[in-house]
């Protein structure tokens, strides 16, 4: 894996600002879905734009601070929710699966951008939506499974219901971090954009 370019003041400053970045994501007013009331917030999509623009370790570190931070008891958690209770209740899987989506969403952004691939916005789309299917939503359903004692294929119909709006949120975080790349094209050692 190739190192960060940037010098570790910086790494540390982005780390903590994308972590802020996600809680403040996070907080937006939350759409209650399906019969569990699991909320609907913009706080994957915050996610999706930290491994986008902060390559693997760095997506990973914010994404992992965000989640210690609210499991300490610092109500930045979707709902305003905090501490370890939450471990215990239907969304587990999802929290769990934030910092390991994070980091494999910044390692498939990283490899595309590094290679100058043609149309960076579709690869960063790609980048985004395998964790997101493949990291999130099982990883979402066996939270279901385990801490609200549904049967399988009930959950996999209750994660169903936000994966529309998860791929959604992906096309957004890919048009934001092209955006960002485009500015900062030493983030994540890339080089300058290719046309499509």
């Amino acid at each position: 894996m190739a190192q960060s370019t940037t010098p570790p003041a910086m790494d540390l400053a982005l780390v903590s600002v994308f972590a802020a970045l996600i809680a403040a994501f996070s907080l937006t007013p939350a759409i209650p879905v399906g019969p569990l009331g699991v909320p609907l917030t913009l706080q994957t999509l915050a996610i999706t734009v930290t491994g986008l623009v902060l390559g693997a370790w760095r997506g990973f570190l914010a994404t992992l601070l965000y989640v210690v931070v609210g499991l300490a008891g610092l109500p930045v958690l979707a709902g305003g929710k905090a501490g370890l209770g939450v471990m215990a209740g239907p969304t587990a899987g999802y929290l769990i699966s934030f910092p390991i989506a994070a980091a494999a969403t910044g390692a498939l952004a990283a490899y595309f951008l590094r290679r100058g691939f043609r149309a960076q916005y579709l690869w960063l789309v790609v980048a985004g939506l395998v964790p997101a299917l493949l990291i999130v939503t099982p990883l979402g359903i066996a939270g279901f499974v385990v801490n609200a004692h549904m049967d399988l294929l009930h959950a996999i119909g209750v994660a169903l219901a936000y994966v529309p709006g998860d791929i959604a949120k992906v096309f957004a975080a890919a048009g934001i971090a092209v955006a960002v790349h485009k500015a900062f094209p030493a983030l994540l050692a890339a080089p300058v954009p290719a046309t499509a």
